[in-house]
């Protein structure tokens, strides 16, 4: 399935692993603090699971795209948690992680229901 260009909502001919990559979020002296390097592997790391096998099924994808990108999210709320000092945040982070949960977990009950692999 070809994949968006950036910038259009228009198909191209680029393949997931021929996308440009912008590099310069973590130059060489940039801030390298424990938060900055959490952030990065979450980012990373969902970034990597969001790059699902597209089946044709709305459905089915949407939730097998979801699933990792909620994921995401509760790793970067808990580094919020980890390291951050602002009392609002740090509540929005629990309240993120309480929601998220709760949506991962009807999305795999929803896959497990619906989908026969």
């Amino acid at each position: 399935m070809p994949m968006m260009q950036p910038g259009t909502m228009q198909p191209g001919s680029m393949s997931h692993d021929a996308m440009p990559m912008d590099h310069s979020a973590h130059m060489p002296g940039a801030d390298d603090s424990a938060s900055t390097r959490a952030f990065e592997e979450a980012g990373a790391r969902m970034h990597k699971d969001m790059a699902i096998q597209y089946s044709g099924n709305t459905d089915v994808d949407f939730v097998r795209g979801m699933i990792p990108h909620h994921m995401g999210a509760v790793d970067m709320a808990r580094v919020e948690l980890q390291f951050g000092k602002d009392p609002e945040l740090r509540k929005l982070a629990e309240d993120i992680i309480e929601a998220q949960d709760k949506e991962i977990a009807f999305m795999k009950a929803w896959l497990a229901k619906n989908v026969k692999e």
